[in-house]
């Protein structure tokens, strides 16, 4: 228990370190996101800590997930009423990204002659962490393994997300908003209230749709595909 402690003070204290040299120079390479679990993984290799000694206090961090993810709800009443003009555009689109999201997920692992296990554990890999976990244990995945899967598409997200938008000048910060939530969750939603307040809430009430259209639809689309 107390290695669990210490590793908990040291994965806290790292990621604030990491996130304020992030502010100092925010590259991609230097997203807090990237560098804490790596420099984790390399200490806990080289000390030779098991991941349940480390998971003993790390499992506090993720209990922390639910709560934060509760917390998008502050913006979402200050933009109420810009939520409630554009909810069926960011519904349809939402639900649309959702969809295509956990189907490419499947066919791809599938092409790949990934195992069932695998299989199940990448295709709810765009939703939030607790979600993504919860519905990978219920259609027969590997929550920690989804989690993994998750960090990645978050990250992803978050890098190609911007370059989409620069790219194709996307100037509407709801498309914005619902492109960076539904393809990045909780990543990309930290990002888009880097570009403003409303793109991150827009993008905050995409990421809690996404999460709760996966939570009841990738057990069915699995379902549905397993018989094709």
């Amino acid at each position: 228990m107390i290695t669990g402690l210490i590793c908990l003070f040291i994965t806290v204290s790292l990621y604030f370190v990491c996130k304020k040299l992030y502010g100092f120079k925010p590259r991609v390479y230097l997203s807090p996101l990237l560098v804490t679990p790596l420099i984790l993984v390399i200490g806990l290799l080289l000390v030779h800590i098991p991941y349940e000694a480390y998971n003993s206090g790390g499992k506090w961090l993720s209990s922390m997930l639910q709560p934060a993810t509760i917390a998008f709800a502050v913006p979402l009443f200050k933009y109420y009423k810009v939520l409630k003009k554009h909810a069926a555009l960011i519904l349809i689109s939402v639900l649309s990204g959702s969809i295509v999201a956990m189907v490419s997920s499947m066919l791809l692992a599938q092409s790949m002659h990934l195992d069932n296990a695998l299989v199940s554990s990448l295709v709810p890999r765009s939703v939030t962490t607790p979600i993504a976990m919860s519905v990978s244990e219920v259609i027969g995945g590997v929550p920690n393994i989804t989690a993994v899967f998750v960090i990645i598409t978050g990250l992803l997200g978050s890098i190609i997300g911007p370059m989409i938008v620069k790219m194709f000048r996307i100037d509407n910060e709801v498309a914005r908003g619902v492109l960076l939530g539904t393809g990045a969750h909780g990543t990309g939603t930290s990002k888009a209230f880097e570009l403003s307040s409303l793109t991150g809430t827009i993008s905050s009430i995409s990421m809690i749709v996404a999460a709760l259209f996966t939570l009841g639809a990738a057990p069915l689309i699995i379902s549905m595909l397993a018989r094709l």
